[in-house]
């Protein structure tokens, strides 16, 4: 391990913002973690992993601690299903794709999303009808508070829509996840976000779940932008759930609003909608601004401040409440 100090984070954080941290360690190993966690427990610290979910308004006066754990494995629970392990480090596509090769099913309607491992049940990720927590076993956490090491199973976790235990307790560092996969007769989800018109026009009526994953891809690349090309951190904003009572008031105003039923009693409204509704898309602030074809995702196109895409974001707040009384809630950490 090399400790380095005023290092810049700009290529630790999707939205590319050029911060730095007053120290910084990248770590690969177990050991390495808790000689960290051991020699620095006194200082400020920040664990990152992808950076993919982060939005940095100021240089961290702290230690960052870049989370590189690599590997991953897979063992047969039984003929129908295997489960998947791999460590916090590793690219979270990448898994995907392994797990594509070896046919397994259940995470190919998550294909493409940004970021590491260990941020995927931080967040509950999901996309296009699936969630981390429909196929999540376990993760072993470390624990800053105690230096100990635990796994956390499904029930433990508290999982909500991109929610978890883990977002509402920072000392709590996830480590690896082991996930349930299917050996055959997968479970085909193409009911979402339009994969079944992609599909048709592929004459595709049988999907497999590699075909599943293309498709993913393809809108995804189509509606999204790259990060590697323009700094984000994919959706910004939760899409909000609202009440019956509050969906008929807001229906009386707005009757074309898109909404979908989640339970007896709530709606989920998407965000998005509601932004561009606003007028909001595509809009351009300088060296920021609001994707011009995803208005959920805010865009730094160089050079821009993290302080100014914050402000960008109060500000969509506030349009939006005013407008349909919804209160959005920001997908991003912001530090």
């Amino acid at each position: 391990m090399i400790l380095k100090e005023n290092h810049s984070l700009s290529n630790y954080n999707t939205f590319k913002i050029n911060v730095k941290a007053k120290k910084f360690v990248e770590i690969k190993s177990i050991d390495e973690l808790k000689i960290v966690v051991e020699n620095y427990s006194e200082e400020k610290i920040l664990f990152l992993g992808g950076g993919s979910n982060v939005l940095f308004t100021e240089d961290y006066d702290g230690l960052v601690v870049y989370l590189n754990l690599k590997g991953k494995s897979l063992k047969e629970i039984d003929s129908d299903f295997s489960e998947v392990t791999a460590n916090a480090g590793e690219n979270w596509n990448e898994l995907v794709n392994y797990c594509l090769e070896n046919n397994l099913g259940g995470i190919e309607n998550l294909s493409l999303i940004p970021g590491n491992v260990g941020s995927a049940p931080i967040q509950n990720i999901g996309a296009y009808g699936r969630e981390l927590k429909d196929v999540f076993i376990s993760c072993e956490v470390f624990d800053l508070e105690n230096f100990s090491f635990k796994t956390y199973y499904l029930e433990d976790c508290q999982f909500e829509y991109r929610n978890s235990i883990f977002k509402k307790h920072k000392n709590l560092i996830v480590v690896s996840i082991s996930l349930r996969l299917s050996n055959h007769n997968h479970v085909i989800n193409s009911s979402y976000g339009g994969i079944e018109k992609e599909l048709e026009n592929k004459g595709i009526d049988k999907p497999t779940i590699q075909d599943i994953s293309k498709v993913v891809c393809q809108i995804r690349k189509r509606k999204l932008p790259d990060p590697e090309k323009i700094g984000n951190a994919g959706s910004f904003f939760k899409n909000p759930v609202v009440n019956m009572k509050k969906m008929e008031s807001i229906k009386k105003k707005f009757y074309d609003i898109p909404h979908f039923k989640i339970s007896d009693t709530e709606y989920k409204i998407p965000a998005a909608w509601l932004i561009e509704k606003a007028g909001l898309k595509g809009k351009v602030f300088g060296k920021i601004g609001i994707h011009k074809t995803q208005p959920l995702v805010l865009v730094n196109y160089g050079g821009g401040h993290g302080k100014d895409l914050f402000k960008l974001s109060i500000s969509i707040k506030e349009i939006i409440s005013k407008i349909f009384n919804i209160d959005l809630e920001t997908e991003v950490n912001i530090i």
